[in-house]
């Protein structure tokens, strides 16, 4: 049945969903990877198609930016469309010097400075963190293909301008490997929902060294870790 985001009817989604933050990356995904492709949204704009990638059924969808968008859309996927593994694939902001642009780093956990865990009512910090299995097979497709897989705690942010320069100096300290505005609230979904999900990450900015990729680089470039989100799925489909 059809959400007022997504008009996807139910079986029209496979199992596994790779979300990219740029409706336009799953529109390339789609189109340059996928076989046998059918769109199943168009809502806002933010596409979502299921094709075959090496024989496995397999989807591919926008979350759009921020963690409300992501929050909305993952959670529809999770409990409306018997979704039962999310791999985000976005950009993101480096803050380690261990870090160059381009390189991929998996989040095993999620910092945020975002209030998404407060609907819960804990009665302390929730800590969002990555599927262990998942994980797994993404590191170990990652050595099969000998891809430097950077794996650590990154950051999710409400805030892209922010006031506080220092702010990233002191989840820096904590040895936090990069900022994005999306995967606490993924993390938490699925952590609700008893379902999976992971968070593949390509550096498109160095937030220490000031340096960039352009937006077309962004859109289109991410070859490898598509690639590897990609093969994760379809392992989780064998």
């Amino acid at each position: 049945m059809a959400t007022p985001h997504n008009q996807a009817e139910k079986g029209q989604i496979a199992k596994t969903v790779l979300m990219p933050g740029d409706p336009l990356r799953a529109k390339y995904i789609a189109e340059n990877f996928l076989t046998e492709v059918q769109q199943f949204n168009e809502v806002r704009n933010m596409y979502g198609y299921t094709g075959k990638y090496q024989g496995r059924e397999v989807s591919v969808m926008g979350s759009g930016m921020g963690m409300p968008s992501m929050g909305i859309y993952s959670y529809e996927l999770y409990t409306k469309y018997d979704v039962e593994r999310i791999i985000r694939i976005g950009s993101a902001g480096a803050l380690s010097d261990d870090i160059a642009l381009m390189d991929i780093v998996a989040a095993i956990g999620t910092c945020t400075d975002s209030n998404y865990a407060s609907q819960y009512g804990l009665p302390g910090t929730f800590a969002p963190t990555a599927d262990f299995g998942l994980l797994k097979i993404t590191d170990r497709i990652a050595q099969e293909k000998n891809l430097s897989l950077k794996v650590g705690n990154i950051v999710s942010s409400d805030i892209f301008y922010n006031e506080d320069n220092s702010v990233n100096d002191r989840w820096k300290k904590m040895n936090v490997l990069a900022v994005d505005m999306e995967a606490a609230a993924l993390y938490m979904n699925a952590a609700r929902c008893g379902k999976k999900a992971l968070c593949l990450l390509t550096i498109s900015d160095h937030l220490y060294r000031h340096e960039s990729l352009t937006a077309m680089q962004r859109q289109n470039s991410f070859q490898e870790m598509m690639t590897l989100a990609l093969d994760t799925a379809a392992a989780c489909e064998a």
